[in-house]
């Protein structure tokens, strides 16, 4: 269908998927394209460099239903994975997806339903060294820690069987502009992309040529490379705070009725960000929803409060209070 060319991004994304072990041979790979650049970049990619990896390659497409060329975007998708003989596989919305993260966990519980029938092992998205930086930049104005800071990360277990994998996160999207110039890829204009009422856009087309302008023409891959290097000090912190955790945590049960404690004394010592995570950590177990920072603070709080201190309810009605050596926290 389209000449084959090895060019200097099939080198770099093939280094790259060799050296991060993002994926082995004879795998199978579900490739989520929109087609947009990014994803069309994406899939053109992993087609060329099949023949070294063996993979089995499918292609699917997600219909939020936002736009009233939607279904055309989905056949001009279906008509590409046919031409490339490649399995083709469609998901269109059937719920409200109107707001950026219902669409967002929306579409990967679609892509991993698609995964889990059709035995894909991996599910592989176009997200770039831009989108990487753009979220940086979004979750940073919303008020974040490292975590949050880290942005999109290489590889993410979505369930036990199945992973998502990033191949393209040192790319730029000028990269795979050109890339699909190059080949004269098909690209498909999403008018939603151009929606400043989506805060992703105006960082996109607004805030990112501001910076680019006015303090760092590099500031795509600036701030990618920061997100790299939180990547690996969240890791090692977590996995940090989690053995500091399970070594200070107790999960008793009275009248019917688990009771979690942590002891105080194996904290104190701990440097103030460990205790933190230990601290959300906790939360995340306990609370039926994502702790805050407000949250996390107030329980941090209790490792060198007097005896007989307590919060305020957390969400879901949970209590934390101090007796002796240890924080308790009563469910309800």
């Amino acid at each position: 269908m389209l000449k084959s060319l090895w060019t200097p991004l099939h080198a770099q994304v093939h280094r790259t998927i060799r050296s991060r072990c993002l994926f082995k041979h004879n795998q199978s790979l579900l490739v989520a394209v929109s087609g947009g650049q990014d994803s069309l970049c994406l899939i053109k990619l992993l087609l060329d460099l099949q023949s070294k990896w063996g993979w089995n390659l499918g292609i699917a497409h997600c219909d939020h239903r936002w736009r009233n060329d939607s279904q055309a975007n989905a056949i001009h998708v279906e008509n590409l994975a046919q031409g490339w003989n490649l399995p083709f596989y469609l998901a269109v919305a059937e719920e409200d997806v109107s707001t950026e993260a219902k669409a967002r966990n929306w579409r990967y519980q679609a892509l991993t339903r698609i995964a889990q029938v059709h035995n894909y092992q991996y599910i592989v998205t176009g997200h770039t060294a831009s989108d990487r930086s753009e979220t940086l930049l979004y979750n940073l104005v919303r008020g974040t820690g490292a975590d949050g800071l880290q942005a999109l990360t290489w590889q993410r277990p979505i369930t036990t069987a199945i992973t998502v994998v990033r191949p393209l996160l040192d790319v730029t999207r000028s990269q795979t502009e050109a890339f699909c110039q190059q080949f004269n890829l098909p690209i498909w204009d999403d008018s939603t992309n151009q929606d400043l009422q989506y805060a992703r856009n105006r960082i996109r087309l607004d805030l990112v040529p501001y910076l680019q302008r006015n303090f760092n023409p590099q500031v795509e891959l600036a701030l990618a490379q920061t997100a790299e290097l939180l990547q690996a000090e969240v890791e090692y912190l977590e996995e940090i705070a989690q053995k500091l955790r399970e070594d200070a945590e107790e999960l008793l049960e009275e009248n019917d009725q688990e009771i979690w404690r942590l002891n105080r004394k194996k904290l104190k010592s701990a440097p103030l960000a460990l205790q933190r995570r230990v601290m959300r950590q906790t939360l995340q177990a306990i609370l039926p929803q994502a702790p805050g920072f407000e949250h996390i603070e107030k329980l941090t709080a209790l490792i060198t409060a007097p005896n007989r201190s307590q919060t305020d309810p957390f969400p879901g009605g949970a209590i934390a209070k101090v007796e002796g050596d240890w924080i308790y926290f009563i469910l309800n």
